[in-house]
């Protein structure tokens, strides 16, 4: 399961419907690790790819030029890699791209990404688990 939720980093597809449904199957507080390291796996791949765009596109020479101010957008700020993380939709994928191409150093952006996306898991796990048994 670890390896799926690494597979879905590198597409479009949320991981929450999977993290419900596993919930269901083997419990919420195994899935809640699992799914934290599978997360964490698949923030890593987001991040690999950051890295390369950012590699790729000479990023630091353009990213002065960049329009309504992202340029300066504080992508190494513990509070901005913890909450960006919670946007709906595709804030983790989002902010795990953007940190690699930003360069943001690994432990930090590691440690963050373990922190908010245990509490993401945990929040689906438990939350999906509860929800699916009250339709028993």
């Amino acid at each position: 399961c670890v390896g799926l939720y690494g597979l879905l980093g590198a597409s479009p597809i949320p991981s929450e419907p999977l993290t419900v449904l596993l919930s269901a199957l083997y419990g919420p507080f195994y899935i809640t690790i699992v799914a934290t390291l599978g997360n964490l796996l698949s923030a890593l791949v987001e991040y690999y790819i950051g890295r390369k765009i950012g590699d790729v596109s000479d990023f630091e020479n353009r990213r002065q030029k960049l329009p309504f101010g992202l340029g300066k957008i504080p992508a190494d700020s513990v509070i901005f890699l913890i909450v960006a993380r919670f946007l709906p939709g595709y804030g983790a994928k989002f902010i795990s791209i953007i940190s690699g191409i930003y360069h943001v150093r690994l432990w930090r952006y590691a440690w963050t990404t373990i922190l908010s996306t245990l509490i993401g898991a945990a929040i689906v796990a438990y939350g999906g688990f509860g929800i699916l048994n009250l339709f028993k």
